[in-house]
C-alpha cells in the first residue's frame, strides 16, 4: 500500500478527524457522565467504571487496543489490509487523544449529552467509514457482515450494544441505562443515515441515445441494465427506457456521464426498499 497517494492522504485527514471528534466526544460528554458508548469503546468503558468502583485504574484506552487486535487480524484476511491497518491507525489514534485530550465538562444536562454525544459519535464513525477505515470493535464485524452479504447491520449492532446496556443497568440503575439507550439509538440512527455504502437506488433513464449511454453507463457501474422500447407520448418520437439499480454512492457519477452523452436525457431515481438478485458491491479496498 503507497502511503504516498493522493488517496490515502485524504483518508489520513478524514481518520485523523474521526479519532479527534471521538475522542472529543468522550471525554466531553461521555466520560464521567454516566453515559456508556456501544461496542468495545463501551466495554472499554464500562471496565473502566467498574474497576475506578473497586479501587483501581483500567485505562479505557488500553482495553481498546487489547479488544480491537484479534479482530483486526481477522479483517486483515477477510475484508482488506488497506482497510484494516487504517482502522488500527483510527483505534490507536483514538487511544492516544483519550489520553491527551482532559476530561472536562462542557454541559451539565444530562439529556444535551446524551443527544450530541450520540450525533457526533455517529458523525464520527461514519467519517471513517467514508475513508475506508472504521472505529475499530463491532464496526468491523458490521463492515465484514455487509460486504459479505450487501446489507446494513447498524440494528443488529444496536441490539447487540443492548446487551452491554442491561449489564450497565444492573451494576448502575436504570436511569443511566435508559439514556445510554438513548445514546446508542442516536449513534446507529446517524450512522445508518449517512452511511450509504449499501443503500440501492433505482434509474430509470429516459433518451433518444440509448446505445452511447449505455456505453457511458457501463464504464461507471458494473451492473446490469434492461432497455424497454418506447415513444413520446406527446411527441411520438421514438425513445428508450433504460432501468437499473445501483448504490446510492454512484447515482452522481452516473448521471453526469449520461448527461455528457443526451444533455436532454430524463432520470428519474427512487429509493429501492428491498432487491432480489445477483447486484455487484465493489469490496472494499
Amino acid at each position: 500500500m503507497k502511503i504516498t497517494t493522493f488517496k490515502n492522504f485524504k483518508s489520513l485527514l478524514l481518520i485523523i478527524g474521526s479519532a479527534l471528534m471521538l475522542a472529543l466526544a468522550t471525554n466531553t460528554l461521555i466520560q464521567g457522565s454516566m453515559i456508556l458508548s456501544g461496542g468495545f469503546m463501551g466495554i472499554a468503558l464500562l471496565t473502566n467504571l467498574v474497576s475506578n468502583s473497586l479501587g483501581f485504574e483500567i485505562p479505557t484506552y488500553i482495553v481498546l487496543l487489547g479488544l480491537n487486535i484479534p479482530v483486526a487480524l481477522f479483517c486483515y484476511r477477510e475484508i482488506s489490509p488497506r482497510f484494516t491497518i487504517f482502522s488500527l491507525i483510527h483505534v490507536g489514534l483514538t487511544s492516544v487523544f483519550l489520553r491527551l485530550i482532559p476530561v472536562v465538562h462542557v454541559v451539565d444536562d444530562i439529556l444535551l449529552k446524551v443527544v450530541f454525544g450520540g450525533f457526533f459519535f455517529g458523525i464520527a464513525i461514519t467519517i471513517a467509514l467514508k475513508a475506508g477505515a472504521s472505529s475499530g470493535g463491532t464496526d468491523f464485524i458490521a463492515l465484514y457482515v455487509s460486504n459479505k452479504t450487501g446489507k446494513e447491520i447498524w440494528n443488529q449492532v444496536f441490539a447487540f450494544n443492548i446487551l452491554i446496556m442491561l449489564v450497565f443497568g444492573y451494576l448502575y440503575g436504570a436511569q443511566p441505562a435508559g439514556y445510554t439507550v438513548l445514546f446508542q439509538f442516536i449513534s446507529t440512527q446517524t450512522i445508518s443515515r449517512f452511511h450509504t455504502r449499501y443503500k440501492l437506488v433505482r434509474m430509470e433513464i429516459v433518451t433518444a441515445h440509448p446505445d452511447g449511454v449505455k456505453r457511458a453507463f457501463f464504464q461507471h457501474a458494473r451492473h446490469g441494465i434492461t432497455v424497454f422500447d418506447c415513444h413520446g407520448g406527446y411527441s411520438n418520437k421514438k425513445f428508450a427506457t433504460l432501468v437499473s439499480v445501483v448504490n446510492s454512492y454512484q447515482v452522481d457519477e452516473i448521471i453526469d456521464a449520461l448527461v455528457g452523452v443526451d444533455p436532454e436525457i430524463i432520470v428519474n431515481t427512487t429509493k429501492a426498499l428491498s432487491f432480489q438478485g445477483r447486484f455487484y458491491h465493489a469490496p472494499i479496498d
